[in-house]
């Protein structure tokens, strides 16, 4: 092959070069350009680097509350592996077991409350752990105690994991007062008094959000570096949105404030457009969107369901803290979600969250009702 190159005095001389030749040239080239873009790849913002950078703004820190997390992603880190692999494994299908809310625990639960157990006693931060899937909370022993306590959903979702729908990870840290031992009143706080929330979203990318009560923070993991890389700084929910988010099957045992605003969102009295429905039955997946596009998520308290379906401790605390730091709401038709005292660790509740006029609506909608004496 004949290769013609222009010389610095301007002249053009041709070269001879072999097929093979060429091939290894471009070859070349090629690596030359990658490593020069891997090299732009190595200042990225890592949830690890995120929250270091968090820490130096508290001189008095020790650095427990970034060695807690780092396990938690950890633990995010092998249950989207697992998730990934998990047909392949055979890990889909029923484990043979109930855990406490009744429901059939899939072979995936059961090995993600393994993984978070074990990493958060690991990490030598915490005394108290109350997972969805254990009926008693899990005291950490003396030599391992450190003073956090993380309420978690190890696998929410799990009805959705034989088919490949988005499933994922919620989780609560409270901070506790080392003064004394751990007991069960130390994790039956409102979700007021949280330190940080988050949730693992094991989609078509495996995506972690997280607050430490400075704002929401998405971050996404890479799998060529096996990181959590910064994607979506200061996450806002949009002040309104066009979605709403409910389980329509559910509507015959609705209360009236419900119904009307479902009514409401399908035919508008307004002359605005009606609200799309979008509902997956994954709570992560269902808040992660509302999160991101604005709208609302609704599961309220029914005929069939009085207190709701949603535990409160790690599914509607987390998400709420969440949302309110995006700027959104979250109110379980009586009051500020955030500022339940949940007398029972599987204690569950109504919620509606999402965008700050929609959860305004329902909450005016409930509003009226009460003083009506009357759900209408």
């Amino acid at each position: 092959m004949c290769v013609y190159i222009y010389t610095h005095c301007g002249f053009i001389t041709s070269l001879e070069f072999s097929t093979s030749s060429i091939f290894l040239l471009l070859v070349l080239l090629w690596i030359a350009m990658d490593h020069a873009a891997d090299a732009q790849r190595t200042d990225l913002m890592t949830i690890t680097r995120f929250v270091l950078n968090e820490q130096s703004k508290y001189s008095e820190s020790r650095g427990d509350f970034t060695i807690l997390l780092s396990h938690i992603v950890l633990g995010c880190k092998f249950v989207c592996s697992a998730v990934n692999k998990a047909g392949l494994a055979k890990l889909i299908g029923l484990a043979g077991e109930t855990n406490v809310q009744g429901e059939e625990q899939k072979k995936l639960d059961v090995l993600s409350n393994e993984v978070f157990i074990k990493a958060l006693v690991s990490s030598g931060r915490t005394c108290i752990l109350v997972s969805e899937e254990d009926e008693e909370p899990t005291y950490v022993e003396p030599s391992r105690r450190g003073r956090y306590s993380v309420v978690f959903d190890p696998l929410d979702g799990s009805s959705n994991i034989d088919c490949g729908v988005s499933i994922g990870t919620i989780f609560g840290i409270y901070q506790l007062n080392d003064s004394h031992e751990p007991n069960l009143e130390d994790v039956l706080q409102p979700g007021k008094n949280m330190v940080a929330a988050g949730y693992c979203l094991y989609g078509s990318s495996c995506t972690l959000v997280l607050s430490t009560g400075t704002g929401v923070n998405g971050f996404t993991l890479d799998p060529s570096l096996g990181e959590f890389i910064l994607t979506h700084p200061d996450l806002k929910i949009p002040k309104k949105g066009k979605i709403y988010s409910v389980n329509e099957g559910n509507a015959k045992n609705w209360d009236g404030p419900t119904a009307k605003y479902v009514e409401k969102c399908k035919f508008p009295t307004d002359g605005s457009s009606p609200k799309s429905l979008r509902y997956v039955g994954s709570m992560v997946a269902d808040v992660h969107r509302t999160l991101l596009y604005g709208g609302i998520f609704l599961y309220p308290g029914d005929k069939k369901s009085p207190n709701g379906k949603l535990r409160v401790l790690y599914e509607v605390f987390p998400m709420a803290f969440l949302i309110e730091e995006a700027g959104g709401q979250a109110f379980t038709g009586k009051i500020r979600a955030l500022d339940l005292v949940p007398k029972k660790i599987h204690e569950r509740s109504p919620i509606f969250l999402g965008s700050y006029d929609d959860v305004e609506e329902i909450k005016a909608l409930y509003a009226a009702a009460e003083n009506g004496g009357r759900n209408e």
